[in-house]
């Protein structure tokens, strides 16, 4: 196995232990948010940058959504497939290898793309947006940003995740701050897409609609 595998697989495993302890609350929670703001839980849901599967496999849970988590890293994949299994949900979540910038994916096949964490790390804010458009099903919608789904949560997880790093405060408040709000904004505000920007307690979301 080369050296650049072994990271990746290092790289996968401590994003999946991470999920499984600090992060573990999140995901269930923003599920919930994204099923009562987005109203829709039945049709194809695409998980983009989707990691060690947490929140489709939580979607998947509490809802009749068929999706598919779609990450660059096969290593993450690998995770995910297990987390899939262990989670009895084989039949509901499908993997996909690709890039937010080319989607494998046919125009208007998807009801519903979601997204926790990695809009922060797109090179390409407008052809990712654009990809995401693409691929919307008519009347579909989309939940992309970062979070943690309410201010206890968010405050819980910075108090664990500081005492690890020390750095990742500052690394937060960079992604959810006005400055990355403004850039997101003007980006889609270039693309003319129909969408809106939440900014709360529950994170930073954008929700994109394709007109029916």
């Amino acid at each position: 196995m080369s050296m650049g595998h072994e990271k990746d697989r290092e790289g996968a495993q401590r994003m999946d232990r991470i999920a499984k302890t600090a992060f573990a609350p999140v995901y269930p929670v923003i599920a919930e948010q994204i099923l009562d703001r987005c109203g829709i839980s039945r049709g194809r849901c695409l998980d983009v940058g989707s990691g060690p599967g947490s929140l489709g496999i939580a979607l998947a849970r509490a809802s009749d959504l068929a999706v598919t988590l779609l990450d660059s890293s096969p290593e993450m994949l690998e995770t995910a497939e297990g987390n899939i299994r262990e989670a009895g949900l084989s039949g509901r979540l499908s993997l996909l290898r690709g890039d937010v910038h080319a989607i494998p994916l046919p125009a208007g096949s998807v009801d519903l793309v979601v997204s926790r964490g990695s809009v922060f790390f797109w090179e390409d804010l407008a052809r990712a947006f654009s990809e995401i458009y693409r691929v919307l099903a008519p009347g579909g919608k989309t939940y992309v940003g970062g979070g943690f789904g309410t201010a206890e949560l968010r405050d819980s997880i910075a108090a664990a995740m500081t005492k690890e790093n020390p750095e990742w405060k500052s690394f937060r408040d960079k992604n959810l701050g006005p400055d990355n709000r403004a850039r997101i904004a003007g980006v889609l505000a270039g693309l003319g897409h129909r969408h809106r920007i939440i900014n709360d307690d529950s994170g930073l979301w954008v929700m994109m609609e394709k007109g029916e």
